[in-house]
């Protein structure tokens, strides 16, 4: 195993019960030599990120440990929310930084399935890099019925469900929300910005309410934002906005993202709703470093 850096970016299904994201925040920092770099939670989609990075090893132990947790404190059968999901855990993504492979988070993706299903008794699906078919690449199929049985374990946690595990490149969560009620008018959006659609490549895209703000968002996952950066994406919904006659209410990361997207969308105003220096990947990593 290699002893480059790996990012972690696991999504749990719960963002509204604010002692069980802590729990799971805490369980990563607990983890030695793991440094927690982000936590952000929305009660709209029910659903926390954690961020996190260390070396392999590490950071395989961190994602074990805050998976038990999810399982102890996260029902599906009870849990509700606008963002897809399949398990408690729903994703788990291993991501090559500094000195790590594709090939070396692939390895983890496989291993930290195997430990889940064994200690856990939570089947895994393998997407993206780790995937073992070419249809299971995309985390929008695994979610889907057409998806078959998991690559690892067999049928689903009566409470927890199953888990999508696997390794990725660096994946920017940006979400646009608009100053409009109107569903239709975010699905309508989300349509025509997301790869499958033809819209702009890289980009995948659905439509959500948020009920606590009376408004709706066009939430997305911009899987290579050197190919599609965030102000790109951003252009494209507020075009489409504006040809709907709706304005957009501003926009916001979940996790972090790389200092490249920053720089590439110099001069264009993003209306960030929640931006600080602290979400660029790189300065988290360096000021956790200085923290020790």
């Amino acid at each position: 195993m290699s002893r480059g850096l790996v990012e972690c970016v696991p999504n749990f299904s719960e963002g509204r019960e604010a002692d069980v994201v802590s729990a799971l925040a805490g369980a990563v920092r607990a983890s030695p030599g793991v440094w927690l770099l982000d936590t952000a939670a929305d009660p709209d989609h029910n659903r926390c990120v954690l961020t996190f990075a260390g070396h392999g090893e590490d950071v395989l132990e961190a994602a074990v440990r805050a998976a038990r947790l999810a399982v102890e404190r996260i029902d599906l059968r009870t849990q509700t929310g606008v963002h897809p999901r399949i398990g408690a855990l729903d994703v788990l993504p291993f991501v090559p930084l500094e000195g790590a492979e594709m090939a070396d988070c692939v390895a983890l993706a496989e291993r930290a399935a195997a430990r889940m299903w064994a200690e856990l008794g939570v089947s895994c699906y393998l997407y993206e890099a780790a995937a073992r078919a070419p249809g299971r690449r995309d985390l929008a199929f695994v979610r889907s019925p057409e998806a078959g049985p998991p690559d690892v374990g067999q049928g689903c946690h009566a409470s927890a469900g199953c888990a999508a595990v696997g390794a990725r490149k660096v994946l920017i969560a940006y979400n646009v929300n608009l100053r409009t009620g109107d569903l239709e008018v975010a699905r309508g959006i989300a349509r025509l910005v997301r790869a499958r659609s033809g819209g702009l490549p890289c980009v995948k895209a659905l439509g959500l309410p948020l009920a606590s703000r009376g408004q709706v968002q066009v939430s997305m996952n911009l899987t290579d934002y050197e190919v599609t950066p965030p102000h790109a994406a951003f252009l494209a919904v507020r075009e489409a906005a504006h040809a709907r006659g709706v304005e957009v209410a501003g926009s916001e990361l979940i996790g972090l993202l790389p200092a490249r997207a920053l720089e590439m969308a110099a001069g264009v105003d993003l209306q960030w709703e929640n931006f600080h220096d602290g979400l660029v990947l790189e300065t988290r990593l360096a000021q956790a470093r200085r923290a020790g």
